[in-house]
């Protein structure tokens, strides 16, 4: 094993084993608790070269997290080339936390296309502080290589759309990171779960979508600040896996106050580099040319989408196609940690969520079933 570290700065390199499916390397990453700056931790046990695509092998890290509020330290197994950015290392606001032993490995999805995409990298977020992404609105933290995307989807689960949307990136065996409302995610927990079955990151995107520089004005910081919180418990416990300490404004407003809270809960906020304005081009080959067009020329980005799109629902298959086609490779990204969703909030969630009758929350194919007829 060969490690180098470079002391009195802010990057530290060290070579270990790499990242297998579902897993990322195992071992302590090293922060530079003083800098903000960005801090990486390249990992290669590959002959292949550095963000080569792995195909049908190439997984991305999202399950094996552990319960709320811990940290993880999954277990690595099959040698696979990764890399891993630590992002927004900055001093922490909240308590340190314990951390917890090795996860344990998963199994990779099936892939039955050869031809796959795969994931290229995973990079890893250090959400300390809450580091903010996309040039949109943050131009600190710019991780993504030449000809690197990031995949990120908003305001699901949504029937049938969502799904979709699953079925188009495991044809081409990518993960991506999604970011629901918590209302849909409490009208739709089974969409929800399948996404976090399927290795997505899964961050939050408030309630109801509400534009939190409006509810403020209405309501002040607590208004907005339930919002956001109601979102995350409400995303977790429908989920019902661990989620990542991500977060995205509605309609990319930001105020300042906001960000100030969220970096106080070590919560990351991501904007966009690219605006796929799905929400106005509902023709898919409209759809795609424009984003291909845009992307062509910036040459990189994080691209914002909606899963709860029908018109990006049926033009994933012809935007991936035309990513690989031009080039393009997919960056995974992960949280270091996972959110602690806040207790008041999760019993907020759970009383507007419930009946006094209702017992649980089952997805409708466990409780109704077709016993006759087509």
């Amino acid at each position: 094993m060969r490690r180098q570290v470079i002391t009195g700065g802010v990057i530290v390199v060290i070579s270990v084993a790499s990242a297998a499916a579902y897993n990322i390397v195992q071992g302590r990453w090293f922060n530079a608790a003083t800098s903000r700056s960005a801090t990486q931790v390249e990992t290669s046990a590959s002959s292949k070269s550095d963000g080569q695509a792995e195909g049908p092998r190439a997984a991305a890290v999202g399950a094996g997290w552990p319960e709320s509020g811990g940290t993880s330290e999954p277990a690595s197994s099959a040698p696979q080339s990764a890399t891993v950015a630590q992002a927004g290392a900055r001093p922490l606001q909240a308590a340190p936390q314990a951390a917890t032993p090795p996860a344990a490995a998963k199994p990779a999805i099936a892939c039955a296309n050869p031809n796959a995409m795969g994931v290229s990298r995973v990079v890893e977020i250090d959400t300390g502080g809450g580091p903010g992404f996309g040039s949109q609105h943050f131009k600190t933290y710019d991780f993504l290589r030449d000809h690197e995307v990031a995949l990120t989807f908003d305001d699901g689960p949504w029937p049938s759309n969502t799904q979709a949307v699953l079925k188009a990136l495991a044809d081409q065996c990518l993960r991506a990171t999604f970011f629901p409302i918590g209302k849909h995610a409490t009208y739709h927990p089974e969409i929800l779960k399948q996404v976090a079955a399927a290795g997505h990151t899964i961050g939050s995107h408030t309630w109801s979508h509400a534009d939190l520089q409006a509810v403020m004005k209405k309501g002040g910081q607590d208004a907005a600040i339930e919002e956001i919180e109601k979102g995350a418990s409400a995303v977790r416990m429908m989920a019902g896996a661990p989620t990542a300490p991500f977060f995205r404004f509605p309609d990319l407003r930001h105020p300042p106050e906001m960000l100030t809270y969220l970096g106080g809960r070590n919560i990351a906020s991501f904007s966009t580099d690219i605006d796929s304005f799905d929400f106005k081009i509902k023709k898919p080959e409209e759809l795609t040319r424009s984003l291909i067009g845009k992307l062509n020329k910036l040459g990189k980005g994080i691209i914002l989408m909606h899963d709860f799109q029908k018109g990006t629902a049926t033009a994933l298959p012809q935007i991936l196609g035309e990513l690989q086609k031009n080039g393009f490779k997919v960056v995974h990204m992960v949280p270091k940690g996972t959110l602690s969703t806040l207790p008041q909030y999760d019993e907020a969630v759970l009383k507007e969520n419930k009946l006094p009758t209702m017992s649980e929350n089952k997805p409708t194919d466990s409780v109704v079933r077709t016993i006759g007829g087509q």
